[in-house]
C-alpha cells in the first residue's frame, strides 16, 4: 500500500511556523465577516424568541386578511430557517405546517357541515339530515356557499398562523434554558412548565426515531395498524421523557424551601395565583378583539404588577444557583423590540381601520394588501438579522498533526487489489 504526503506550497508556511514569526493565522471569509461585526454564534435567550412569537401571534389575531396571515407565515418560517439549532426539536417546524394545514381543512369541513349556507353564491349542495325540534337552529348539510367556505378558510388560516407562530417559538427556544432563566418565584410550576414545553418538543424527536426504527426494519405494516405501531408509541415515549425530567429535577433539590415558614410560602403563592390569573385574562383580552377594554391593557398591567411583587418577595426565599446563567444583551432587546413594534403596528392599524385589515365577504372581493400592514409584518423578519447566528456542530476536520505542523498524509489504496479477470489485468499500466 502506498502513500502520498501533501508537502506546503512554496512561497508558504505552516499555521504553526506563521504563529511564530508573529504573523496571524488565515481565516475564513465566514469567521472574517463574523468578527467583523461582532456577532460570534450563541444561543439566544429563550425568552426573547418567546416574547418575539407570542407578538407575532398577537399582529395575527388583529386580521383575517389571508394576504397578511400568509405574509406572517412567511416571515416566521424564514426566522425558522435562517436561526434554528441543530438540535432534534429544531427540525419539527414541519410538523406544525401539517398540524396547521389539518385544522384549516377541520374548520372548512365543519362549516360545510354545520353553516354552510353564508351567501348568495351557492357552491353545491350536501344532503341535509333532518334533526329533531329540541336542535331547533343546528343545520346538518344543505346548501354551501364561497362565502361560508371563504369565511372559514379565513378563520382557520388564522388560527394556523397562531399556531406556527407558538411552534416557531418551539423550534427555536430550548425549553430547558427557558427554565432555568424562570425566576424563583415559579419554583412550584417549575416541574409543570417543564412537562408543558417539553411535550411538543419530545412529540417531534419521538416521531423521527420511531419512522427511522421501523424504515430500518422494513416494517411498511398495515394503514389499519398505524395508529397503534406509531401514534401510541410516539406519545408514550414523548411523555415518558418528559416525566424523566420533572423527575430529575426533583431529585436535585430544584424548588427546595429550606426554612421558609409557612405563612410567607402562602403569601407568595396566593399573589403567584392571583397575578398570574391577572396576567391570563389580560394576554386573552388582548387577543380577543371583543373583550371589554378594562379585561386588556389595565388588567395585564395589574396582573404584571401583582406578579413583580410576588417574585420580589419570595426572591429571597429559595437559594438557587446557576451555571453560566444566560445573558441579556442588545440583541435580544433588540429582537424584542422588533416583535413589539409588529404587534403595536398591526393592533394600531385595527383599531383606526379595521376593515383594512379584515376584509369582506359581502360582496365578494378580493382581499387587498395594506401597504403600512405589509411594511410592519416584513419588519419583523429583521430578528433573524438582529439575532446572532446560531451554535453548531462542527464540520468534520481532516486528521493532521497541528501541534507540530506536519502535512495531513492521506493513504492510497492499490486499485489492483482484488481484481481477478484476466482482460482487466492486461489493460492495467504496469507500476
Amino acid at each position: 500500500m502506498a502513500a502520498t504526503a501533501t508537502a506546503p506550497r512554496s512561497g508558504s508556511s505552516s499555521p504553526v511556523e506563521r504563529s511564530a514569526s508573529g504573523q496571524a493565522p488565515p481565516s475564513s471569509s465566514n469567521d472574517e465577516a463574523e468578527l467583523s461585526s461582532h456577532r460570534l454564534p450563541r444561543d439566544l435567550h429563550p425568552a426573547a424568541w418567546w416574547a418575539w412569537s407570542l407578538c407575532m401571534a398577537t399582529a395575527a389575531t388583529r386580521t383575517t386578511n389571508p394576504l397578511l396571515l400568509c405574509w406572517i407565515i412567511g416571515v416566521v418560517g424564514f426566522v425558522v430557517s435562517a436561526r434554528r439549532t441543530d438540535a432534534p426539536w429544531a427540525s419539527g417546524f414541519r410538523a406544525y405546517l401539517v398540524l396547521a394545514l389539518i385544522i384549516i381543512g377541520i374548520r372548512v369541513f365543519f362549516r360545510m357541515l354545520l353553516d354552510g349556507q353564508y351567501g348568495a353564491h351557492i357552491l353545491f349542495t350536501l344532503p341535509e339530515i333532518p334533526l329533531p325540534d329540541a336542535a331547533a337552529g343546528i343545520r346538518l348539510g344543505g346548501p354551501v356557499s364561497a362565502e361560508g367556505i371563504l369565511a372559514a378558510v379565513y378563520d382557520g388560516l388564522r388560527l394556523a398562523t397562531m399556531l406556527l407562530c407558538i411552534g416557531c417559538a418551539n423550534v427555536l427556544a430550548n425549553p430547558k434554558r427557558l427554565l432555568k432563566s424562570v425566576p424563583s418565584a415559579l419554583y412550584e410550576i417549575g416541574t409543570t412548565i417543564t412537562v408543558a414545553l417539553s411535550v411538543a418538543p419530545q412529540l417531534v424527536e419521538s416521531g423521527r426515531r420511531v419512522m427511522a426504527a421501523r424504515s430500518l426494519r422494513g416494517d411498511v405494516g398495515k394503514r389499519t395498524r398505524w395508529f397503534r405501531q406509531v401514534v401510541v408509541p410516539v406519545m408514550t415515549d414523548a411523555l415518558d421523557r418528559s416525566l424523566q425530567l420533572a423527575a430529575a429535577m426533583d431529585s436535585r433539590g430544584y424548588g427546595r424551601t429550606g426554612g421558609v415558614p409557612r405563612a410567607s410560602r402562602r403569601l407568595t403563592a396566593a399573589l403567584m395565583l392571583v397575578g398570574l390569573g391577572a396576567v391570563t385574562v389580560g394576554v386573552y383580552g388582548l387577543l380577543d378583539g371583543t373583550a371589554p377594554q378594562l379585561l386588556r391593557t389595565p388588567m395585564l398591567v395589574a396582573g404584571l404588577v401583582v406578579c413583580a411583587a410576588a417574585v420580589f418577595a419570595s426572591g429571597s426565599q429559595v437559594k438557587r444557583t446557576r451555571y453560566r446563567p444566560d445573558r441579556w444583551t442588545l440583541q435580544e432587546f433588540g429582537v424584542i423590540t422588533i416583535g413589539l413594534g409588529v404587534a403595536v403596528t398591526i393592533s394600531a392599524i385595527s383599531a383606526h381601520d379595521p376593515r383594512a385589515l379584515n376584509p369582506s365577504l359581502n360582496p365578494l372581493t378580493w382581499p387587498d394588501l395594506p401597504p403600512l400592514a405589509a411594511v410592519a409584518i416584513m419588519a419583523g423578519s429583521l430578528a433573524a438579522l438582529v439575532s446572532p447566528p446560531p451554535l453548531r456542530a462542527p464540520a468534520a476536520m481532516p486528521r493532521a498533526d497541528l501541534a507540530t505542523g506536519a502535512p495531513t498524509v492521506s493513504p492510497v489504496v492499490n486499485v489492483n487489489v482484488g481484481v481477478h479477470d484476466p482482460a482487466a489485468l492486461r489493460k492495467m499500466p504496469p507500476r
